[in-house]
């Protein structure tokens, strides 16, 4: 007979707490090995001791970016939340973005991106922010910015992308007037006006980007010609958003263009 048929067989409960007995035994080794390891991790020489930081910094001194994000990075080398730490970094006025990681093993490197303002933007409530070269629209002190020369934009939510691109594609078209576009406003239906640096005004109204541009420069062709006809008077209004032309008003004088001469 085999030796291992002589073996008695263990009744199932038996072998059950056996089971059981083992189990604990893991979860105790393992909740032990945690324990462990949580209080090495908590131990002076990880607890964080330094951040670097790099990048653009202009707009901000490192000791006032390290003073506005440090209250709120809560917690060691092992438990600092990063999300959190970007988000503390990326509140501080003028940082576009952050990059956040670990240097083992107590130490912290920030990458930071700042704002380069590209417009002012005028919300709803008359409230001034500004919008960065990539169309964003962010917070921080307008009063900080040199180019006083930037151009206003207002518009719906979501509209500050597009309204910076259409800026910059017509400043271009206005400059053989000698002029700027200081103010570039979006209405509700996507209706565009504009507000020269002398104080003119111009209805362009609606349509995609590459006919308001044309539409535009149509107008500024055409514009020195009807000045011409009348002593040279300031441009104080024109509406393009005839489709026979376009209606001016120059100084004490009003006066519509037709198709014929390039308006529309």
């Amino acid at each position: 007979m085999a030796a291992d048929a002589l073996q008695p067989t263990l009744p199932g409960d038996v072998r059950l707490m056996n089971a059981t007995a083992l189990l604990l035994a893991f979860i105790g080794s393992a909740a032990l090995a945690a324990a462990l390891l949580l209080w090495v991790a908590k131990q002076p020489p990880f607890a964080l001791q330094s951040i670097r930081i790099e990048g653009e910094i202009t707009r901000n001194s490192v000791s006032t970016i390290r003073a506005n994000a440090a209250p709120h990075l809560a917690g060691h080398f092992f438990s600092l939340d990063l999300a959190r730490a970007k988000r503390a970094f990326e509140a501080v006025p003028w940082v576009r973005q952050a990059v956040v990681r670990r240097v083992w093993p107590n130490r912290l490197h920030v990458q930071l991106e700042e704002h380069h303002a590209a417009a002012f933007w005028e919300t709803e409530n008359g409230a001034e922010k500004l919008v960065n070269t990539f169309g964003e629209v962010f917070q921080a002190n307008p009063g900080d910015v040199e180019d006083e020369s930037l151009p206003t934009l207002q518009g719906p939510e979501g509209s500050s992308a597009r309204l910076l691109m259409l800026v910059q594609r017509l400043q271009p078209v206005v400059a053989p007037l000698d002029m700027r576009i200081e103010r570039l406003e979006m209405s509700g239906r996507a209706s565009l006006r504009a507000e020269l640096d002398d104080g003119a005004e111009i209805e362009i109204g609606r349509g995609n980007d590459d006919e308001i541009v044309e539409r535009v420069r149509r107008f500024v062709a055409t514009l020195p010609q009807v000045i011409a006809q009348h002593q040279q008077r300031p441009l104080v209004y024109a509406d393009l958003r005839h489709n026979d032309g376009y209606a001016v008003r120059l100084k004490g004088i009003s006066t519509t263009v037709p198709a014929a001469a390039g308006g529309k």
